[in-house]
Formats: C-alpha cells, sequence, structure tokens
C-alpha cells in the first residue's frame, strides 16, 4: 500500500492480540511506526516503543505530537465471567484512553484516525448491521463495554459536528483470534481458553451445552488489513470486520481437539448461550474487503504459538 510509505503512524495497543499483526503490515508498507503500550515488551519489528497509561490525558497529547495516522488498538480483555462481576475495570479505562486518545488526536491535527469499537455495541441479533446498532441497547452480556465502544463513537460525531473534524474510521470487530490472544482465564475468551485447556492434558475437552450456537470468528491479519483498508480510503461510516459467514461452537471445539489429537465431550445440562451471532459484511465487502485466513489455518497457527509460549509471554493482561 503506497497510502503509507513514509507516513509517520502511532499504533497503541501495538504488543498486543491486533497490534502484532498490524505493525509489521504497516511497517512493510514503508511507514514509520511507534508503538505505544503498556507491556515490558519491545516489539521485535524493532520500531519505537513507548510505555504510557493512555489513561492519562498528558500521555496521549505526548505520544500524538508529530503523528500522521494514529491507530487507537489500546483496550481491555475480558472473559464473560470477568466482565460480569468486574464491570468498572472493563468501562472505566475504556472510557478513559478512548476519549482521551481521540481528542489528543484531534488537538494534534493528525491526517486520520482509527478508533477500534466492537461488536459489543449491537443489541440481540442474529445477524448485526451497521446502521441498525443503535436501534437497541447493547446485550446485557456485553453491557458496560458495549456502552464504552458506543460513547467513543459517538465523540467522532460530536467532533465531526462542532469542529467539522471529520477524520475517523470505525471498524467493529467480530472475535477476533490468533497468536498473542490472551490465554489467562481472567481474561481469555473461547478460542484461547479452549487451547490452553486442550494442551493443559484435559481429554476428552469439555464443553457447555450441546454446540450448536453460531459465532463469527476472524483472525488478527485480517482485522489488522481491514483496518489498514479503511483508513487509506478515508471511511467515516462503521464498518464490520468478521468472515461473515460463522462456525458453530461444535465445529470450533471439535477441529481444535481435532487438532490437538483429542476428542470432546458436551454437557447439555448447561446453557448453550445466544443461538446465532453474525456480522454482516456487505459494508465492507464494498470497499474491498475479504478474510484471507480460513479459519483451520489460523487455529493450526494459535495453537502453535501456544505451544511455544504457553499463557506467560509478557504482556500486561488488561491492555490489547
Amino acid at each position: 500500500m503506497r497510502f503509507y510509505k513514509n507516513k509517520k503512524i502511532l499504533v497503541t495497543g501495538g504488543t498486543g492480540l491486533i497490534g502484532r499483526q498490524l505493525v509489521p503490515m504497516l511497517m512493510e508498507a514503508g511507514a514509520e511506526v511507534t508503538v505505544v503500550s503498556l507491556d515490558s515488551l519491545e516489539h521485535p519489528m524493532g520500531c519505537e516503543t513507548i510505555r504510557a497509561d493512555l489513561r492519562e490525558f498528558a500521555n496521549c497529547r505526548h505520544v500524538c505530537k508529530g503523528q500522521e495516522i494514529v491507530f487507537q488498538l489500546a483496550g481491555i480483555k475480558g472473559s464473560p465471567v470477568a466482565t460480569a462481576t468486574k464491570p468498572a475495570s472493563f468501562f472505566v479505562p475504556t472510557l478513559l484512553f478512548s476519549t482521551a486518545m481521540m481528542e489528543a488526536a484531534r488537538l494534534a491535527n493528525v491526517e486520520w484516525y482509527l478508533n477500534t469499537s466492537s461488536v459489543g455495541v449491537y443489541g440481540p441479533a442474529e445477524i448485526f448491521f451497521e446502521d441498525q446498532a443503535w436501534e437497541d441497547k447493547p446485550s446485557t452480556h456485553d453491557k458496560f463495554a458495549g456502552w464504552a465502544k458506543r460513547i467513543s463513537e459517538m465523540q467522532a460525531e460530536a467532533c465531526s459536528i462542532e469542529y467539522g473534524w471529520n477524520r475517523v474510521s470505525i471498524v467493529r470487530p467480530s472475535n477476533v483470534f490468533g497468536p498473542w490472544d490472551s490465554f489467562r482465564d481472567s481474561s481469555a475468551m473461547v478460542i484461547p481458553s479452549l487451547i490452553k485447556r486442550v494442551y493443559a492434558g484435559e481429554s476428552p475437552l469439555r464443553a457447555w451445552g450441546n454446540g450448536s450456537p453460531i459465532r463469527d470468528f476472524i483472525h488478527a491479519r485480517d482485522v489488522a488489513r481491514g483496518m489498514m483498508l479503511m483508513v487509506e480510503k478515508g471511511v467515516t461510516e462503521p464498518v464490520n470486520l468478521g468472515s461473515g459467514t460463522g462456525v458453530t461452537i461444535k465445529e470450533l471445539a471439535e477441529t481444535i481437539a481435532r487438532l490437538a489429537g483429542t476428542s470432546v465431550e458436551w454437557d447439555t445440562s448447561k446453557p448453550n448461550g445466544d443461538k446465532c451471532r453474525l456480522m454482516d459484511m456487505t459494508r465492507a465487502k464494498s470497499y474491498g474487503f475479504e478474510c484471507q485466513v480460513p479459519l483451520e489455518e489460523g487455529l493450526k497457527e494459535t495453537m502453535e504459538f501456544y505451544k511455544v509460549y504457553g499463557e506467560n509471554f509478557g504482556r500486561h493482561e488488561a491492555f490489547a
């Protein structure tokens, strides 16, 4: 992408799940990348890494100076149990760094800003259409994180109205997975949780319900590609980033078990969860986006990563 050549680009959360895919792609496109993270790790690509707490507005102002494009990826990772029992730990930091980073970028007059929203902004539905997001409240399962992400979307609209600052792309990723995910119990989502358990020796792999619910999974590398595409095209309307096809939890669990050489046992006394949660991908495809990483290929890559690194690879648990 020639668009990024010699651009000064800031990536917050650059050592997390999506950032680890995005940063190399930006550098390969010729960008001068600076990463902001709470991690103690240096980025393997050798780009400048700044450790900063983005809940502090002064830190946001500092890291935005001299940047042309900002990719705001910093986020909070949390399992459904963690988000239900510690909602303030998700809601408050998300509000603080999301609003502070966007305002700092506006004051720095950056050329463009990418705001990472979430599937959590949607109310209960089987298929999520971008323009229907505000027709209902976020699902009770995503209540706090969902509202925090909605507020950051509203902030972009407010800045456009009051200041004429219409330089924000908003992407809503579905269930993102891949290497550098969080495998810790307090923050692991379904894929890293299953991978961790199968390599801990759980055989057969025990799963809740009957496996019939359908979910939309997307590899972090595809999300990164989608982000770069929306920024390059100057897209200002919210865009879903998912597979759009979906997979049953049964197919997912059985694939992970097969790749690990075991089987799955279903506990049908446990709840299934929502029947279907899929992204409508019409808008993303209209801008030229297509997923490139097949689910099984992505699962193999993630499982190989876990076999090498396990869950203790230096990431700060809170920020993705």
